[in-house]
């Protein structure tokens, strides 16, 4: 029986997770986390075999932990269950290990499709993510984002704009601060940012934090 971890910040949408699975008795809800710390503890400790994983999580954001759990648990299926849908967003999740994208729009059978080929050793994205990344690399529209930032500098941006130090940043991504100021340096020279309150002003209209 396939042992499956839901982590999402909301209490609501983890029940109609849980709810959505419950047609298929023979998976189990074996945890649930609300922050990515213990979505990547709780995932350890049951050895679960499928992780529904939002990208905007406390702590640590669902790119960073798909990123370590791929490290640390090759053989799970992560499964990115988000409301976000631009294409270097779905390609920084995929190259992080996730074998799994699926947005919150979309109905019940698209989640359970998803999580049934994972099981399967197999990948899924979405019909309506696939539709997405075509419309906008057909129509040539470009996000500021995706192609000037790399995963980690976006991460780092993501944090500066929540608020947390240089330190915290370090501790959470396991490098130096030295390193993280690097990073910070670079972003705000690609974005031609100057002060916290710009990268703020940048995460919230990329949707790399939540209001």
């Amino acid at each position: 029986m396939p042992k499956i971890v839901i982590a999402d910040d909301h209490p609501i949408v983890r029940a109609g997770i849980r709810a959505a699975l419950a047609r298929r008795p023979d998976w189990r809800v074996c945890a649930e986390a609300d922050d990515g710390e213990a979505a990547i503890r709780l995932s350890l400790e049951h050895g679960a075999d499928i992780i529904i994983l939002d990208h905007s999580l406390p702590i640590i954001n669902g790119l960073e932990a798909t990123r370590r759990l791929s490290r640390e648990m090759p053989k799970l299926g992560v499964l990115v269950y988000t409301m976000y849908e631009d294409h270097g967003l779905v390609r920084d999740i995929l190259k992080a290990g996730a074998r799994g994208y699926v947005l919150k729009t979309e109905d019940d059978a698209s989640l359970l499709a998803g999580v049934e080929a994972l099981i399967g050793g197999k990948s899924y994205i979405s019909r309506q993510v696939q539709d997405s990344i075509a419309e906008s690399e057909g129509s040539g529209e470009r996000f500021d984002h995706p192609d000037s930032l790399t995963p980690r500098e976006r991460e780092v941006v993501q944090f500066v704009a929540e608020g947390k130090s240089n330190k915290t940043i370090a501790e959470l991504l396991g490098v130096s601060i030295k390193t993280v100021d690097s990073h910070r340096t670079s972003s705000m020279r690609k974005l031609k940012l100057r002060t916290a309150v710009d990268l703020a002003r940048y995460a919230i209209r990329n949707k790399l934090i939540k209001l």
